[in-house]
């Protein structure tokens, strides 16, 4: 109970000097904070100088396809002089950039390289933006809820031209036909259960 007043104070706290911000204790422990875009790189510099949260720990992306903001940035900071942590939500569409904190955190250039390679969430100011877990000829965002599972190009090594070659994904019609059907409903004995039955059929004739 004393660490849930400690984070509503704090969130109280929080609320006090970002008042376009929402707060919420998620899960009972979790201090979250939705910022608007606008409003990322003062409240992140008031988090870091006033509430002193000197780590940014981790940031990610999410995305929602049905929502007019469809991806989230979400930040995870950490202040090991309090021992506390927050979350930082924010929001944006498609084509709207969210402010980079690689200023106030210079390590955010990694993890917005990342977000921006996965979900194709542009960081306004990041003067680094390349890919980092694709190749640099990928297309397309493959976190992306409507990214195709398949991908658009496959790569293999060709023992002929010696190099390595990208090609248009190619299935076969065999890999396409899909029936929706659970593999369990078209079975009558479960893996495991065979030893049941003959039980049933011995118990029967004696």
């Amino acid at each position: 109970m004393v660490e849930n007043a400690n984070l509503a104070a704090l969130g109280e706290a929080v609320l006090a000097a970002m008042p376009e911000g929402r707060i919420v204790i998620e899960r009972g422990a979790e201090l979250v904070l939705t910022l608007p875009r606008e409003g990322l790189l003062a409240g992140m510099q008031r988090l870091r100088d006033q509430f002193g949260f000197e780590q940014l720990m981790d940031l990610c992306g999410t995305d929602w396809p049905n929502r007019p903001l469809r991806f989230e940035v979400v930040y995870n900071l950490l202040s090991l002089s309090q021992n506390r942590r927050i979350r930082v939500v924010v929001a944006t569409d498609a084509a709207t950039p969210i402010p980079s904190i690689a200023g106030i955190w210079p390590c955010a250039t990694w993890y917005e390289r990342e977000a921006w390679d996965m979900y194709g969430v542009v960081f306004e100011g990041q003067t680094d933006l390349r890919r980092l877990l694709t190749d640099y000829g990928f297309e397309g965002h493959p976190l992306r809820k409507d990214f195709p599972l398949t991908g658009h190009v496959e790569v293999r090594y060709d023992e002929e031209r010696k190099q390595v070659v990208y090609e248009p994904v190619q299935l076969q019609q065999d890999w396409r036909n899909f029936d929706f059907m659970s593999p369990w409903e078209s079975m009558t004995t479960l893996p495991g259960d065979e030893k049941v039955h003959l039980n049933r059929i011995e118990g029967g004739k004696a």
